[in-house]
């Protein structure tokens, strides 16, 4: 069930905040109908220990359905045995065919516990509509959406996992699509996986079919692109970029584009970069990339199967930001199913991970990953967007903040006092105070020693 809340906030006092110094205290102003942050004043004297108080955490792309398929008993006999993407295609659809809404709701109110507790005040979950599952999913995040909205921003992707355009099941895949996007207003955003298409062809015309129900529903669209590290295959990027030009979507449309994984693209040589990145800026279209290293690093491998072929891919989420100006985050993707059978819902973990995929370890790029897994990818999915890291005046009261609560039983603590402190050991949930939407997330952790003010 989701957390206990606290009674609104009317002051956080004396906490620190990402390259300031001294303590702040942090006034809320829950007069109108989206609480906002009044203002942000110095605090009347130095605090020792004070918590340093960063922006909540936000899931860009992330399955609901398929979370900790693993950790469920009735899926024993699906774990992997090869670990290859097409034995996971193979066993997640096999699952599929054992899902049923109570079984969607526990795992995913598990993923919503784990993330909340994390940090996470919005996710976008993908959830699968087709043959197999037909509404299923669907409906059981409607549910979720609904019980956990003081709790969590949840947005909806109704997800095309399967093939709409080729393959026996294409068309019965594709009414199911298109009456549930007809039926369930819920639905925020439009998802597709080009690359399960049995041809180019088809792939090109999924994702047309994407864009051209996005404009007409006023939806935003997320797409699994390019997920391969072939460089032989044409990297279907080029279509979705032309199509949005053709289709003219920055005039008809202010919703956002999702391109997510695109390993492929790490083939690309620099040159072919700033193409693509002239393409966006010239056109002002409004794309952004999200990195799924959890994802890629485990399941995007070369084409052959020797040591030498082991490569893996994923996208440079840094660089694409510094070098390019490019609109970039991170997202978990997968927990617990044979996509992914490592990593928690935890963005602080997949932003530590970073510090080691992307050799990125200055207090410079830790602050630029935590943007990554936070404000940047909150902005991502279309919600208000709140440049850095320091809280300012106007912003929503989403805020996670690191405690310094002793968590090893020796009496003993060690202060994260900047972020990337907080990045490179992200700490354990004890040390993390959620507030959501101006209202403290209750816990067994919680102390209210003069830092809230409760209304």
């Amino acid at each position: 069930m989701p957390p206990q809340l606290s009674n609104q906030i009317k002051s956080i006092q004396g906490v620190r905040l990402p390259g300031k110094s001294f303590t702040w205290d942090v006034q809320l102003d829950h007069s109108k109908k989206k609480p906002t942050v009044a203002s942000v004043t110095p605090h009347a004297s130095e605090v020792t220990e004070s918590p340093l108080l960063l922006p909540a955490l936000t899931h860009p792309h992330i399955h609901l359905d398929k979370a900790f398929i693993h950790s469920a008993p009735e899926y024993a006999d699906l774990l992997p045995s090869t670990g290859s993407f097409q034995e996971a295609l193979s066993s997640t659809t096999k699952a599929k065919q054992r899902f049923n809404h109570a079984d969607i709701i526990r795992r995913g109110e598990w993923l919503l516990a784990e993330s909340v507790a994390s940090g996470v005040t919005a996710m976008r979950a993908f959830v699968e509509v087709d043959h197999t599952v037909q509404f299923t999913c669907l409906q059981a995040a409607i549910v979720l959406k609904d019980q956990w909205a003081q709790s969590c921003n949840i947005q909806i992707v109704c997800f095309a996992q399967d093939p709409i355009f080729s393959s026996d099941h294409g068309e019965q895949n594709l009414e199911l699509l298109q009456n549930a996007l007809s039926e369930y207003d819920q639905i925020d955003v439009i998802g597709t996986t080009p690359y399960v298409e049995t041809d180019t062809e088809a792939a090109k015309r999924n994702i047309e079919w994407a864009i051209d129900n996005a404009l007409r529903l006023n939806k935003h669209v997320d797409f699994h692109l390019d997920y391969n590290l072939d460089p032989n295959k044409e990297p279907l990027i080029w279509h979705v970029l032309d199509t949005l030009k053709a289709r003219n979507w920055t005039s008809h449309s202010s919703k956002r584009i999702m391109i997510g994984h695109c390993s492929r693209l790490t083939l690309l040589p620099e040159n072919e970069w700033a193409r693509l990145a002239a393409e966006i800026h010239n056109h002002n279209l409004p794309v952004t990339f999200v990195g799924l290293p959890t994802s890629d690093v485990y399941m995007a491998a070369a084409p052959g199967d020797s040591a030498q072929d082991r490569a893996r891919g994923t996208l440079q989420i840094l660089h694409l930001i510094r070098k390019h100006n490019l609109d970039a985050a991170m997202g978990v993707n997968n927990v617990g199913n044979s996509f992914t059978p490592w990593g928690s819902p935890d963005p602080l973990s997949l932003a530590c991970l970073g510090v080691g995929i992307y050799q990125a370890g200055s207090q410079a790029d830790a602050e630029l990953l935590y943007e990554c897994v936070s404000t940047r990818a909150r902005a991502a999915i279309g919600l208000e967007s709140q440049e850095g890291l320091c809280v300012r005046d106007g912003w929503v009261p989403d805020f996670l903040l690191v405690r310094n609560r002793d968590e090893t039983g020796c009496g003993l603590v060690r202060p994260r006092s900047t972020v990337a402190d907080v990045v490179w050991t992200p700490p354990g949930v004890m040390n993390r105070d959620v507030v959501l939407g101006g209202r403290l997330k209750v816990s067994p952790a919680c102390d209210n020693d003069n830092l809230y003010h409760f209304a």
